[in-house]
């Protein structure tokens, strides 16, 4: 399948089941109530094709940056004008507030059960990320390197806030590019605070700092006739210390290849049991092969129907509390607007999800959902946070707002949303030219 073809349709496969569950959400509850539903569309703008059942119009419209029902008069402010008993505004607070919540509520509900399947499926774990951070290795010229961290250090926090595992630094360091942190370690019996100024990579300038934890190697094949092969190496094997000398993710290839036609004692895990072979890489060119593809050590875990939700909780409340922190490091300016994902950058991790299999494509719709939910809720006018909101201030207030407040507010939404969806499509655009936004400036 051609990239363009597959991305396109992985995108529509994801965004559509995202849209459809979140429409659902408030078309079930608005029949539930009693409010007449005129409108389900998926996109917005010119009406592409669809048909009519009942009182609704199914149907697929131009612009496919979400979808939206429309109900018996939602936005008419006329106090005037005669109400049905299946009119929007002929229902209860309470009411209209369960619609206009329902929607993001099926994203949340969307996003826990499918981390549930997967986590009842199978979940491949690196190890290294739920482990203590300690660092086992330190990239020469790197920020780290100039900080004067150094192995065996323990990261405590970073900019205040406490790090438990290699998770919590990743995301602690990876989301702030180019900014100076203040890292506090505990170095043999004292903590020290240490300042380091990170440095961005990658097209997304994720913050990069150039310490690892002390991340071990694992086998993931054994090629047929290699060294390895040869030495009784099995896939799966933990890569413990060549020479008796401790070695780590980021040595042991650059051991292998300084090492050609020179036998090694290598030392294993396998299965728990400590054992050590022999090996000879080949030469190959100027350097040594012994035919293992590795990766870091990793752990697959299963969990039952009960484990897995009660996993799928915790797993979506951290990401939840993830998102909030990065909304506030994006206004305090901590994190880069170049992390942000538009439409071409969900179009394109869906498409390498899809070929990964099953298993990472619902995890990757769980992810996407539970922002959905999460963002859809925000005071923002044309969202349904704003319509919850304006729920919520004529609740305290015991009193409709007027015609004019209501025309206002969502004339100042709707602006906010095209600024919005302009920017982050600009964005994901801009991810991909040679100088990023400067590549926009003609001088």
């Amino acid at each position: 399948m051609p990239t363009i073809l597959g991305t396109i349709l992985a995108f529509v496969l994801v965004f559509g089941i995202l849209v459809f569950i979140h429409e659902f959400g408030h078309f079930f509850t608005a029949k539930l109530v009693g409010i007449r539903v005129e409108v389900f569309s998926f996109g917005y703008g010119k009406r592409l094709f669809g048909f009519k059942k009942g009182d609704t119009d199914y149907r697929v419209s131009l612009i496919p940056m979400g979808g939206y029902c429309r109900f018996l008069g939602e936005g008419l402010y006329d106090k005037e004008r005669p109400i049905a008993p299946d009119d929007f505004a002929a229902k209860s607070r309470p009411a209209r507030f369960a619609v206009m919540a329902m929607g993001s509520v099926m994203n949340l509900i969307l996003a826990l059960v499918l981390l549930a399947v997967v986590n009842m499926g199978g979940v491949t774990v690196p190890i290294y990320q739920e482990q203590a951070p300690v660092i086992g290795w330190i990239e020469d010229g790197s920020p780290a390197a100039a900080a004067d961290l150094r192995v065996d250090d323990e990261i405590l926090t970073i900019n205040g806030r406490p790090v438990a595992t290699w998770a919590d630094v990743e995301l602690a360091v990876g989301s702030k590019p180019e900014r100076t942190l203040t890292v506090e370690v505990r170095r043999g019996g004292a903590v020290l605070p240490v300042r380091l100024r990170t440095e961005k990579r990658t097209r997304y300038e994720m913050g990069y700092a150039g310490f690892y934890g002390k991340i071990l190697t694992q086998a993931q094949m054994i090629a047929p006739g290699s060294p390895a092969a040869k030495a009784g190496l099995q896939p799966g094997d933990v890569f413990v210390s060549i020479d008796g000398e401790p070695v780590f993710f980021y040595t042991f290839v650059k051991t292998i290849e300084k090492s050609p036609d020179r036998e090694l004692v290598v030392g294993i895990e396998r299965a728990g049991r400590p054992l050590t072979v022999r090996v000879t890489p080949r030469r190959e060119g100027d350097v040594g092969k012994i035919g293992v593809p590795v990766a870091a050590q990793s752990v697959l875990r299963r969990f039952g129907v009960f484990g897995a939700l009660a996993e799928s909780w915790r797993e979506n409340k951290r990401l939840a509390f993830v998102l909030f922190r990065f909304i506030g490091d994006l206004f305090t300016g901590e994190a880069s607007a170049r992390q942000l994902g538009g439409p071409l950058e969900i179009a394109n991790f869906s498409y390498t999800a899809l070929r990964m299999g099953v298993m990472p494509l619902l995890s990757w719709i769980a992810f996407i959902s539970l922002q959905l939910g999460i963002l859809n809720l925000f005071p923002i006018p044309v969202f349904d946070g704003g319509q919850i909101f304006v729920l919520l201030v004529e609740g305290l207030t015991r009193r409709d707002l007027s015609p004019r407040l209501r025309a206002i507010w969502m004339q100042i939404g709707f602006v906010i949303f095209i600024a919005l969806i302009g920017f982050v499509v600009l964005n994901d655009v801009v991810k991909r030219l040679p100088s990023g936004w400067g590549s926009l400036v003609p001088w």
